[in-house]
């Protein structure tokens, strides 16, 4: 296919996903864009649960997203592939993933609380991929909205440079507070309108309609001197960050609506400032202007240019290797797709959406999975509407789309997972793949019967392959099927679908913290396994010798593995053995059954025999060798520590703190707004459970509170003992 047969060019595709902390009015944004769009005949809403894009049983029974939801619309010629990511931490997977394959993102603030925990959290995942964004201000109808001092806090909380490009019109009268804030907002004043700082035109909404029809036109004369104030600063802001504007502006020439935006649009581009607009999205106001905004200042797949892999046949591919096959995007180019998200489609197969950066995905192609190395045939694509679905015979590239398969993966036996590579097989490329982070909490569950035992094995295959952040292991002493995921919520979720979605009778048990141990100084470790196999008459023997080194890394190393040993001393057919056993025995700890971190081991040597020795023979005696090298290096226990961020009236601040200090808590800071408080600490997550019931009575339910994975910490010596004695119980 050229690119002559697309309906749209490239040029005039956006790949956008909306992002915040949870009630910032992310979804509801999202309706009203659908709505106005077009692709949509009603606006939904989350309280009805009603929304296009939180379809799951789960998220219209609690009102929040727990599932990236992808939907395609069109808006002024353009067509817009969106994903409405989930606002709470305990899916934080489902926003790693959809940045990864975005061009741009809209970033929903609160017009009232501000920037908030999982906003920084986001906000630092958009950074990690250099998404360029917009930010939109949301909820700036409510009582106590400051856009000006969420602004500021986009400053300097999110270390941004957000660039207001309006500035909100509020009735009755205007003031001289500020550029953007009205004062007479506190005395009862109501948002009705934005000034565009642009074109400095007024955009008044019509109250009668709630918010459904506007009205364009002059600035009102009272709001001028605060409108021309506010241009001047958007301006200058611009003009810092761009010298072509700066330097039409320092010679004192006109500056025109296309000239300004066109800089914005190179700005945003680059990522050095963010168009900042605001609204209020449950009114219906303000969502014109951001969809227009998308299509002027957010990149195309164009804009992108190309995209970077490797040779999956590279000796040195690893982690470090750097990109060297480059694809320009483009329907000519060899094709060059990510699967970045895996889906159950209810009827026994899979839906595995796909971001195509080069070339064309076509029905009836056979691709290469350079990630497992295998090839896949193309039965069928569909272009998804959350959870509809329309059948497609092409993605072209700089598109998202999605491959219906069985859960089989067709005639390879091996399902696509999120992260796989889809290429053409004359031109393999490898690209990166997507982060995943590491679980912090686990449950036991356990089948009621043993008739429902390979019904709930089905059920966590099929989750752990739709959501990477989900792992799912048996624990050698008790035999019992433990789960981990990212917090409490998360898992419930989990259990809740494998109840209801899959039919399983199971019991669960009570929630566990996601240990981990690590070593705290260098030490060296080996093991000879010698074995003779079979009678005296056709007896013959087994042979594996492995010396290696086990070493502290910084908090945040992870599992480090290096071989070194010469090949005159384990050759390289036996060197993956000895690695499956390092790693088997990292995976298994050697305190109390937990998995290892921040640690390098490097194999440094050995011997081996030309006919006795054997791969099961490298396997064993480097588990063995590592196990005696960690339990020698002062091994110890790791817990996970959480940013905790409590907002109380400020009557509650010495419970909530008396509290916090009986769970473990540090105090990082503490922050002041009329009438309440907000209180920042990193708290164990072992002292967390029930914290929210806690809280609720604590300060008879005025607070709030949000809570985010940040660290791993050595835990004291008395918590060590406990879970190292309760260990030790469950396995008698």
């Amino acid at each position: 296919m050229t690119a002559k047969a697309r309906q749209v060019s490239i040029a005039r595709t956006r790949n956008i996903g909306i992002m915040a902390h949870v009630d910032a009015g992310k979804t509801t944004t999202t309706e009203r864009i659908l709505f106005y769009s077009g692709a949509t005949s009603r606006i939904g809403e989350v309280d009805e649960g009603s929304t296009v894009t939180d379809w799951m049983q789960q998220e219209q029974e609690r009102g929040i997203s727990i599932t990236a939801a992808a939907t395609t619309l069109g808006w002024k010629g353009y067509v817009v592939n969106l994903i409405d990511t989930p606002g709470h931490v305990d899916f934080t997977m489902e926003v790693e993933r959809s940045l990864r394959v975005l061009d741009g993102a809209v970033a929903v603030f609160s017009a009232v609380e501000g920037v908030e925990p999982q906003s920084e959290t986001v906000w630092r995942q958009a950074d990690r991929y250099d998404v360029p964004r917009l930010a939109f201000i949301n909820k700036c109808d409510r009582e106590g909205a400051e856009p000006e001092r969420v602004i500021a806090e986009i400053k300097s909380r999110l270390g941004a440079n957000p660039i207001a490009i309006q500035a909100p019109l509020f009735a009755p009268r205007a003031s001289a507070a500020g550029p953007l804030v009205d004062a007479a907002r506190a005395s009862g004043a109501t948002f009705e309108g934005v000034i565009d700082l642009v074109t400095m035109r007024a955009r008044t909404w019509d109250a009668a309609s709630f918010g459904t029809k506007f009205t364009d036109g002059p600035i009102p004369h009272s709001h001028v001197p605060i409108a021309s104030r506010a241009r001047e600063i958007m301006i200058e802001a611009i003009a810092e960050l761009d010298d072509e504007l700066m330097s039409a502006w320092v010679a004192g020439r006109e500056l025109s609506g296309d000239a300004i935006r066109a800089a914005l649009r190179r700005v945003t581009l680059s990522g050095r400032g963010v168009p900042t607009l605001v609204g209020a999205a449950f009114k219906n106001q303000g969502i014109h202007n951001l969809l227009d905004a998308v299509l002027d200042y957010l990149p195309s797949p164009e804009d992108v240019g190309q995209v970077r892999g490797r040779d999956p046949q590279d000796p040195d591919l690893g982690p470090t290797s750097v990109p060297t096959v480059v694809r320009q995007i483009g329907d000519d180019q060899p094709l060059a797709a990510l699967a970045f998200k895996v889906q159950n489609d209810g009827q026994g197969g899979q839906l595995t959406f796909l971001r195509v950066y080069a070339g064309c995905l076509t029905v009836g192609d056979t691709v290469l999975n350079a990630t497992k190395g295998h090839l896949e045939h193309v039965g069928r694509l569909v272009r998804m509407f959350a959870n509809h679905r329309e059948d497609i015979r092409t993605i072209e590239a700089g598109m998202i789309g999605a491959l219906l398969s069985s859960a089989s993966g067709g005639a390879s036996k091996t399902p696509v997972a999120t992260g796989d590579t889809l290429c053409d097989p004359r031109e393999p490329i490898l690209l990166d793949p997507i982060i995943v982070p590491n679980p912090v909490m686990g449950i036991a569950i356990e089948p009621e019967t043993e008739a429902e035992h390979a019904k709930l094995a089905f059920a966590l295959e099929r989750l752990a392959i739709e959501d990477p952040s989900f792992h799912v292991r048996t624990d050698a002493d008790s035999g019992q099927i433990v789960i981990s995921g990212m917090g409490e919520l998360h898992l419930e979720i989990v259990v809740d679908r494998v109840l209801r979605e899959f039919g399983v009778r199971a019991r669960v048990g009570n929630p566990q913290v996601a240990y981990r141990e690590t070593v705290t100084r260098r030490e060296e470790g080996e093991h000879k396994f010698v074995r003779v196999v079979g009678s005296s008459g056709g007896s013959r023997g087994e042979y594996g010798h492995v010396r290696l080194v086990v070493e502290p890394t910084d908090r945040g190393g992870g599992y480090v593995y290096e071989n070194r040993a010469p090949a005159t001393e384990i050759p390289g057919e036996h060197a993956p053995a000895v690695e499956a056993g390092v790693t088997e025995a990292v995976e298994r700890g050697v305190l109390s059954g937990h998995p290892m971190i921040d640690l390098r081991v490097q194999v440094v040597g050995g011997s081996y025999h030309p006919v006795d020795s054997n791969n099961y023979a490298f396997k064993v005696a480097g588990s063995k060798a590592f196990v005696a090298a960690a339990s020698s290096a002062s091994p110890t226990m790791l817990e996970p520590v959480m940013s905790l961020e409590v907002t109380t009236p400020d009557q509650y601040v010495g419970d909530v703190l008396g509290d916090l200090h009986a769970r473990r808590g540090k105090v990082a800071g503490i922050t002041a707004r009329p009438g309440v408080q907000t209180l920042a600490c990193f708290v164990p997550m072992a002292s967390m459970f029930g914290y929210s019931t806690d809280l609720r009575s604590r300060t008879r339910g005025r607070a709030t509170y949000s809570m985010e994975f940040d660290h791993y910490a050595e835990v004291p010596v008395q918590v060590r003992d406990d879970v190292m004695s309760r260990r030790a119980r469950a396995s008698i």
